[in-house]
């Protein structure tokens, strides 16, 4: 069940490409926030460094469980 929710195509693309996609940029706006608040420029503050991290992280839970169904099956 999970396998066909994991490659249901979105735009023409499996749903679990755009899973990789959006991990990718959380990954990366979560650490240019901790590397903007580091050196000191305070655009975004850094309350938001750790709840855009645990975004980050069910997020990428999710996509694994996409990706590994595709191979298992389940």
């Amino acid at each position: 069940m999970i396998h066909n929710i994991a490659l249901t195509l979105f735009l023409g693309y499996p749903l679990v490409m755009y899973g990789g996609i959006l991990t990718f940029l959380l990954l990366l706006t979560t650490a240019t926030i901790g590397a903007l608040n580091f050196k000191g420029i305070v655009t975004i503050p850094f309350k938001w460094h750790p709840r855009l991290a645990i975004t980050t992280i069910i997020v990428a839970l999710i996509h694994g469980l996409l990706g590994l169904s595709t191979i298992f099956n389940f």
